[in-house]
């Protein structure tokens, strides 16, 4: 029958025009290699937006990059191991090389067991990078964290593993909510990237957070209190700690890092854990936090309004961050803290030191409102 063997309608891919068009990228039908070239073009221009403009260096820059067993950073390793190839084919050198650092949140010896074999797998896929893991309880002994004003005593320097997940056990036990948990855990999570970036030379890390995950993560900040953290923690740039923060997946949603795990040849499914939908989290729930909250929210966003999630990053980004000389690092999280505006009373709604809960005599501990309102619920 004439026209029998014409496509149907919208099965043509936009941009090359192969017949199955089978993905989509944002309202556009394409093929699986159109949206893959999409997705690794937008990791690489962003990338390349990190130069130094002029330097002269010869030495390949060194970046940290964290890796969390998610779709989002096994999707950039794959895409950034592509293009340090691509490097050397052409000029027999590259531009940057990787430090892959997976810190283990597991404080259980048969969780660390599988997390180590599963990194085996990563160094066997991606031979050309330096791999390191460590295990969380290593932040205790990071100088420049306050213990007094966490509750604890000062980590002993020759910290065993075994003591090590002890204290760290007691550390996250006593904050008073999940949420609470959640937050600490993070913050000692940063805090030691940053200090193993600094030990290795390391210019910036490259975080593997999508749009989506930046969006989330604006929120979830803004209501923990600590608001004034958002220019480094969704914009690409130097943090307060001396070490830059990039986000080369800045450009993307996590549904379509997902749907390029599973297209990249080989797959990469049997390198990523999944820790399943977060629209089946309760909203009741005790164990619930606000960082799910978030990502069951912004999960539902994405799959039919693409363009708020990125509207939201966007805004967030153009935030400025603190400038001026009247700041003291926050004892927990280490971001600077404006002078007056420190602890639970700083941004409770009154501006001026009347409406401020007077220090003990001696005290000298300085905690931002967001670190203040984790450790006393």
């Amino acid at each position: 029958m004439a026209g029998a063997d014409v496509a149907p309608p919208n099965s043509l891919c936009k941009r090359c025009n192969e017949e199955n068009a089978v993905q989509s990228i944002r309202s556009e039908r394409v093929c699986d290699k159109c949206f893959s070239q999409y997705v690794t073009t937008k990791a690489i221009k962003r990338m390349e937006t990190y130069r130094v403009r002029g330097s002269t260096a010869k030495a390949a820059r060194k970046l940290l990059f964290p890796l969390s067993f998610g779709p989002s950073s096994a999707s950039l390793l794959h895409i950034l191991d592509q293009h340090l190839q691509g490097q050397y084919d052409r000029m027999n050198r590259a531009a940057y090389e990787l430090i892959v650092l997976h810190i283990d949140l597991h404080l259980d010896v048969a969780d660390r067991k599988d997390t180590s074999e599963l990194l085996e797998k990563y160094k066997s896929r991606f031979p050309r990078h330096t791999y390191s893991s460590l295990g969380l309880e290593q932040a205790l002994l990071l100088d420049g964290i306050d213990w007094k004003a966490l509750n604890m005593p000062e980590p002993p320097q020759d910290i065993s593993q075994k003591s090590g997940t002890e204290r760290l056990q007691q550390l996250i036990g006593s904050m008073p909510s999940a949420t609470s948990r959640t937050d600490v855990i993070t913050t000692l999570l940063t805090r030691l990237l940053v200090d193993i970036a600094k030990r290795n030379g390391c210019e910036s890390i490259l975080f593997a957070d999508s749009t989506t995950r930046l969006a989330e993560k604006t929120l979830t900040e803004t209501a923990k209190g600590r608001g004034f953290s958002l220019p480094w923690q969704v914009s690409d740039g130097m943090s307060p700690h001396g070490v830059g923060f990039n986000y080369p997946l800045r450009d993307l949603l996590k549904k379509e890092l997902v749907t390029f795990s599973s297209l990249a040849i080989p797959p990469l499914a049997d390198f990523i854990i999944s820790h399943g939908p977060s629209s089946q989290i309760s909203a009741s729930s005790k164990l619930t936090t606000i960082n799910d909250l978030m990502a069951q929210y912004f999960e539902s966003v994405e799959e039919n309004y693409p363009s708020i999630v990125a509207n939201v990053v966007r805004t967030s980004s153009k935030l400025q961050p603190l400038t001026g000389d009247e700041t003291t690092a926050c004892g927990l999280c280490g971001l600077p803290v404006a002078e007056g505006t420190d602890g639970i009373y700083g941004w409770g709604g009154g501006q001026n030191s009347a409406s401020r809960a007077a220090k003990q005599d001696g005290s000298h501990e300085v905690l931002c409102y967001g670190c203040s309102r984790s450790l006393n619920g």
